[in-house]
């Protein structure tokens, strides 16, 4: 029983339901393990008696702070404060410099708290109690609301790296994401271009090709920069000039290798050509102009910059594995680290450049969005989490929990759970920090954005912990603050005027929805999966845990659009899923055959998807969406277009794939090398890669498009 009490005082759940009714009950075992990455022992009842009486924000304890480490408000809601004693004195010191004095009960006009007195920001919060105890804490006063996005809008959903143009080097780059933004804005009137994590990643070879399991989420992977765009490309001169020349030649064959031979896009071939070009252009002089923005750009990013240029270079002489480095360097504060980064200075200052190209390419991509007409832009996307070898574990080790990775329970889709193999952050440890790693997090990630998408948006609220070496049935739900996390995410979007959209598929905590709404988070909605599953009219939003996917007995009703929620993202399907023409065609089922990854026999797995694709066929031909008839694949796939413009949504995202007829997914969740996951091309129906010069031209993809543009036009900002 103590045990139990001491999980649940740190935010652990001892139990958890994978379906309304049925309670799993977490073992000793994970408990103990999960309490130990907190920092807190429970191996032994006379452990769990010590750290039962050692904590120190029980009510009672003598040793109890009279503030948390972090304070929440917002304007005209004061924090709840009701634990000070009577009597307490308060200091606000705000972030631009004000003093605002006050008492622990007085939140009237006079107050600190007063709606007119306490400005939005990062504060300084003190106090007094009348015994003269002292505490201090960080406030975060934050807007009720993140911005709404401008309007109705429609926009393209594209890996970046699948989308090569004929300039590219192997990979679709930055300058090809500027181009997509002018041109679809222009020509095809989108509201925005939603992308995958664009993340630095660990660096290979063999490098993780997934873009969401990077090694930083703080700054975006040079390897997506367009070499030619750089300004000192231009002044190349001599055999550097020759050089690069050649390697942009090797990097044609590179490119022709994917566009006509039907190879496999090679992120690390492309890089190696990149990252020699990148150190010729780095002994180019920057002009006086440019050496003041790049200087400027050091001293805005600071230590954050710093410590990912210094893991780079160290990766560099000892492998991108921090954990398998000598000891000294392991610590990024010790005097080792300090020794070899002085050494390294040239190779740290080179990373730190590529990070401020790429920072300045982001720019330009997200300028060409706006000036095409674009009300949002670029919606960059936040990963769950991070390599657990990689550069923010190594610099921000105090804020992750060693030994653990998250995941998800089993559920009726999945018995065994899932392992992704991303260490979570521990949440006293952000509470401490006045959420700075967060914070500093989502500043750099809405720079360059109109709205950000973050991936399981209900991590925000807790995470599925699996401690080291179990299996994901092993592992325990661990709660964070979702009041000051959707609080932090508000300021910074508030800061940056840009929306946030929450991909809240799967299992959802009751309550979470409701909660991310009332912030103005809007959610992800995919055509295949809104169903009626008996909880209401959001699928089952509010049940317990419902899991937003098709019910394994495919009774579930479809909703009908006006039924949909209007703060949303709509799309028919996701980088995760079969593309829509797969699901048409019934090559989802055939390729999941062939790797043998079908939950059951082949004919019942087949039988389903026709009954489940007949009954959608159905509901769109009844709805007057399916004129052309149900033979034509093309036609289908507008017709599940049309049928999102009728929902209320604010957002409608088009895959871009899908404007082509492509029928193989980006990824293929459950495998690894069973399938090219995150290095396939756009293709056309036949296989062939489509360039975004042939996009451009596709007469499909603009039919398809024009059915978006004249049920759903945009509001130009």
């Amino acid at each position: 029983m103590g045990r139990k009490r001491l999980a649940q005082l740190h935010g652990i759940a001892v139990s958890y339901e994978p379906s309304p009714g049925q309670t799993v009950h977490i073992g000793d075992d994970t408990v103990v393990a999960v309490l130990a990455a907190l920092g807190v022992d429970a191996s032994t009842p006379q452990a769990v008696r010590a750290a039962l009486d050692a904590f120190p924000d029980g009510p009672g304890h003598p040793g109890r702070a009279l503030l948390p480490r972090t304070v929440v408000a917002r304007p005209g809601r004061p924090p709840d404060l009701a634990d000070l004693p009577e009597g307490t004195g308060l200091r606000v010191e705000t972030e631009d410099g004000q003093v605002l004095e006050g008492r622990a009960r007085d939140d009237g006009a006079r107050g600190p708290w007063a709606p007119d007195r306490l400005p939005l920001g990062i504060h300084s919060l003190h106090a007094q109690a009348p015994d003269g105890r002292t505490a201090h804490a960080r406030l975060i006063v934050a807007p009720d609301r993140v911005p709404a996005p401008p309007g109705r809008s429609h926009g393209l959903m594209v890996q970046l790296y699948s989308l090569l143009s004929r300039r590219s080097w192997g990979m679709g780059d930055l300058g090809d994401l500027a181009d997509l933004a002018a041109w679809s804005g222009r020509s095809l009137g989108t509201g925005f271009v939603q992308l995958n994590p664009l993340h630095a990643a660990v660096p290979g070879p063999p490098t993780d090709p997934s873009p969401y399991r990077p090694s930083s989420r703080r700054f975006p992977d040079p390897v997506h920069l367009r070499i030619e765009h750089v300004p000192e490309y231009a002044h190349l001169a001599g055999a550097a000039r020759l050089r690069a020349h050649d390697l942009a030649g090797r990097a044609s064959a590179l490119r022709a290798d994917v566009l006509d031979r039907g190879a496999l896009i090679d992120r690390d071939a492309v890089w190696e050509l990149k990252k020699e070009a990148l150190e010729l252009l780095g002994e180019v002089p920057l002009t006086p102009g440019r050496r003041a923005a790049y200087c400027d750009f050091l001293a805005e990013q600071g230590q954050a910059l710093d410590d990912h240029a210094t893991w780079c270079a160290f990766a560099e002489v000892h492998g991108p594995d921090w954990r398998s480095w000598p000891a000294a360097l392991r610590d990024p504060r010790s005097a080792a680290t300090a020794r070899l980064r002085t050494q390294l200075l040239h190779r740290v200052d080179f990373h730190c450049r590529l990070a401020w190209l790429t920072d300045q390419q982001l720019a330009a991509a997200q300028r060409a969005a706006r000036e095409s007409g674009m009300g949002v832009g670029l919606v960059h996307d936040l990963a769950v989490g991070v390599h657990p070898s990689g550069a923010d574990t190594w610099a921000q080790q105090d804020a992750f929990a060693a030994g653990m990775s998250i995941g998800a329970p089993p559920d009726a889709f999945n018995a065994r759970g899932q392992d992704w193999g991303l260490p979570p952050w521990r949440p006293d440890a952000l509470a401490a920090a006045g959420y700075a790693p967060y914070r500093e997090l989502l500043r750099g990630l809405l720079r360059h954005a109109g709205a950000l998408r973050i991936d399981h948006v209900m991590g925000l609220f807790r995470l599925w912990w699996v401690p080291e070496g179990r299996p994901p049935t092993d592992g325990a739900y661990v709660r964070y603050d979702g009041e000051a996390m959707l609080s932090v995410l508000a300021l910074e979007a508030h800061r940056a005027g840009a929306s946030v959209i929450g991909e809240d598929l799967g299992t959802v905590e009751p309550g979470v929805r409701d909660a991310l709404a009332e912030r103005g988070v809007l959610g992800t909605s995919v055509l295949w999966f809104e169903r009626d599953y008996g909880g209401g009219a959001d699928g089952g939003a509010d049940g317990a845990e419902s899991a937003a996917r098709p019910a394994p007995d495919g009774e579930a009703r479809i909703l009908a659009p006006e039924e949909w929620r209007g703060d949303c993202l709509a799309t028919v399907t996701t980088h995760d899923l079969p593309t829509t023409a797969a699901r048409l065609t019934g090559e989802d089922v055939a390729l999941r055959e062939r790797l043998g990854l079908l939950a059951g026999p082949a004919e019942r797995e087949r039988s389903r998807a026709k009954y489940e694709l007949a009954e959608w066929l159905r509901e769109l031909a009844h709805r007057g969406l399916l004129p052309e008839g149900a033979g034509d694949e093309e036609a289908a796939v507008k017709a599940v277009h049309r049928f999102l413009l009728r929902t209320p949504a604010r957002m409608v995202g088009v895959w871009l794939p899908d404007a082509v007829g492509d029928r193989r997914p980006q990824n293929l969740p459950g495998t690894w090398d069973e399938y090219p996951n995150w290095r396939l091309p756009i293709a056309g129906p036949d296989g062939r890669p489509q360039t975004l010069e042939e996009l451009a031209a596709s007469p499909r993809l603009h039919a398809l498009m024009r059915e978006l543009a004249d049920g759903h036009p945009q509001r130009r900002s």
